[in-house]
């Protein structure tokens, strides 16, 4: 089965958010990394999604043209297959990714990247429902603490187990970064 790894929104844009924290992100880039390094020595297409939304202009970290759309400091050089930018949370929702998976004959996804519990576990979901067959690499993601709409915090660690949660042999198959490499 053809098996191609996703990276989702992996982009400098973060940083310029205000729930951003540099707290997770070593041990999500050493996945992260792992995963590409691992990709690589088996052939596998990697594909770079990057979210693109909103205004466009200098002060939106979204934007093309703020400079902040281009991959994250510390992520792995890669030669991607091929990228897409998205403006949605799922990245087959209008950016040419499914075309380009059935052009290229990918049955299998491995999704890594930002915000778990949003465009990892959306596009996730989505992929799954496209009958695609899809691992979702937990250490390979990554998110931040948000607040509930009571007022009570919720940890990033928590949004993921819940990810995890819902997704598990549901959606996707959870695995680590060798587990998913595996296969390749």
């Amino acid at each position: 089965m053809k098996t191609a790894l996703l990276i989702i929104d992996v982009q400098e844009s973060f940083r310029h958010r205000p729930f951003f924290t540099e707290r997770d992100l070593p041990a999500y880039l050493a996945a992260q990394n792992a995963l590409i390094e691992g990709a690589q020595a088996a052939g596998m297409p990697i594909v770079r999604i990057f979210h693109v939304d909103g205004p466009q202009v200098p002060q939106n970290p979204f934007s093309l043209e703020s400079g902040a759309v281009r991959p994250l400091d510390g992520l792995a050089p890669f030669e991607a297959a091929a990228t897409f930018h998205k403006s949605r949370h799922s990245a087959l929702v209008g950016t040419g990714l499914e075309v380009w998976l059935n052009r290229n004959a990918i049955q299998r996804l491995i999704v890594s990247g930002i915000r778990t519990e949003q465009c990892c576990e959306t596009t996730t979901r989505h992929a799954s429902d496209l009958g695609y067959t899809v691992d979702f690499v937990t250490d390979a993601t990554l998110t931040f603490d948000m607040v509930q709409p009571d007022g009570t915090p919720l940890s990033a660690a928590d949004i993921t187990a819940r990810t995890a949660t819902v997704l598990k042999d549901r959606f996707a198959r959870l695995c680590t970064p060798a587990q998913a490499l595996e296969l390749a």
